[in-house]
């Protein structure tokens, strides 16, 4: 597997071109809670045609290849959204598309990628995990694009930062939810080169903190985890190719419990009417939990895919079984 790069302006900005015609820009909006000394402003990628930020890096990556590299379709190993984004991709430009999942996926992200005409292959969490790291790959035919390490799916998430950074000068502080990894240090390049000011921090779910104990060790490291409800973020360990950029990127790492998470998650429907899953909201909740991070506070809501009976759970006011 090919180590990926920082991605620079120039990288993010093709990106962004090559990816305009078929993604509308996603709003910054501020979200009104009254605390002096924050203004916390919500990046919505929740606005993407599939709910998702994923479709960035998916369209991405489909659109830099070379069509005869995609002549016998296209795969991704995915938890869900990133699954989601690709097989949009794949219809657009009319090739067929595989997805390899592991069985407790949220159902209406495996839903996503049939309706649009995806195969879905379950595979257990220990060879989806060693399809991410690069330890293993499928025999097939299709071309596999590693969703946290391909360069393209990095550039095609800058987009994002290049987006908040152009849309808010005076940010201080971004919140991105970090699962792989690739989110936050697209994000973070691109905030990081067009601002001096601002600090980036990777999100994660206090079941599974593997930014935090990489941290403090100096070094991946293999940690416990706990279930949790909370998909697509936290791991028991670090991709080891992104590691090295992501590290030299980001600021800290902030940690929320799944009960913070579901109350950001009603706050979000309650004040503004927006539908997040629990990575999506993961952002929300370490702006609310830590009252250091002071001045104009930016939260990446990654997405609103979430199944209707765990959403109902948090609107009821409760956690969903994990």
């Amino acid at each position: 597997m090919t180590a990926p790069h920082r991605p620079s302006l120039d990288e993010i900005a093709q990106a962004r071109a090559r990816i305009a015609p078929h993604l509308a820009r996603t709003p910054l909006v501020k979200l009104d809670l009254g605390l002096p000394d924050r203004q916390i402003f919500l990046k919505l990628e929740t606005l993407s045609p599939i709910g998702a930020f994923k479709l960035r890096p998916a369209l991405n990556a489909v659109l830099s290849r070379d069509p005869e590299s995609l002549r016998n379709g296209v795969a991704v190993t995915s938890s869900g959204n990133m699954a989601y984004g690709m097989a949009w991709a794949a219809r657009l430009i009319g090739v067929p598309m595989v997805a390899y999942m592991y069985r407790g996926a949220p159902q209406t992200k495996i839903d996503g990628v049939r309706a649009l005409g995806g195969e879905v292959r379950f595979i257990s969490a220990e060879t989806w995990w060693g399809y991410i790291i690069g330890a293993d790959r499928p025999d097939a035919p299709e071309l596999l694009i590693n969703p946290v390490t391909d360069q393209a799916v990095l550039d095609g998430n800058g987009s994002i930062g290049m987006e908040i950074v152009e849309d808010l000068p005076e940010v201080d502080v971004m919140l991105t939810p970090y699962g792989g990894g690739s989110m936050t240090t697209g994000v973070a390049s691109a905030v990081k080169a067009m601002s001096a000011r601002a600090r980036v921090f990777a999100v994660e779910d206090d079941s599974a903190t593997p930014v935090t104990a990489a941290l403090a060790a100096e070094e991946i490291v293999t940690i416990e985890t706990r279930p949790s409800f909370i998909k697509s973020i936290g791991g028991p360990s670090l991709v080891p190719q992104l590691w090295p950029i992501a590290k030299d990127l980001i600021d800290g790492a902030i940690a929320v419990s799944p009960a913070e998470v579901t109350e950001a998650m009603r706050l979000l429907f309650r004040k503004a009417k927006i539908v997040a899953e629990g990575a999506g909201a993961a952002s929300l909740a370490a702006a609310i939990a830590r009252p250091d991070l002071t001045g104009n506070v930016v939260c990446v809501i990654s997405g609103g895919n979430i199944d209707a009976e765990a959403y109902s759970t948090v609107l009821a006011g409760g956690i969903p079984a994990a």
